[in-house]
């Protein structure tokens, strides 16, 4: 049995606005799943992209304007919204506050493609 501890994980800026915590990913064990967690500043957020697997989006704090294709919803602190893979979304922290997300991948590494990108961008390998 193995415990990760991701408060140990530090946090990785990955845009302007935005630092992450990878919990679970293929780079401490995991086989099947990618989690982790984002602090995103006021207007920052993910720019539209896709991923091959289904994701699940949980905010934790404040609220986010999420979309999937041209539809768009604001998500509040306790509701998630799930993604189908393959679909194109992103997210704005459309508060004043910083947005705390939870993401959950459907694959131990964590693969998204940008939109207008040809090629993937893949972190937390083993």
């Amino acid at each position: 049995m193995k415990v990760n501890d991701s408060q140990k994980t530090a946090l990785e800026p990955w845009r302007p606005g935005v630092d992450t915590r990878m919990v679970v990913s293929a780079a401490n064990g995991a086989t099947q799943l990618c989690i982790f967690e984002q602090w995103v500043a006021p207007g920052a957020g993910a720019p539209t992209h896709s991923h091959p697997v289904e994701e699940v989006l949980t905010v934790r704090d404040g609220e986010a304007e999420m979309w999937i294709g041209e539809q768009r919803a604001i998500v509040r602190a306790g509701q998630s919204l799930t993604v189908p893979a393959g679909r194109e979304h992103g997210f704005r922290n459309c508060g004043t506050a910083t947005l705390h997300i939870h993401a959950v991948l459907a694959s131990p590494v964590f693969e998204a493609t940008m939109e207008g990108a040809t090629e993937a961008t893949r972190r937390w390998e083993r």
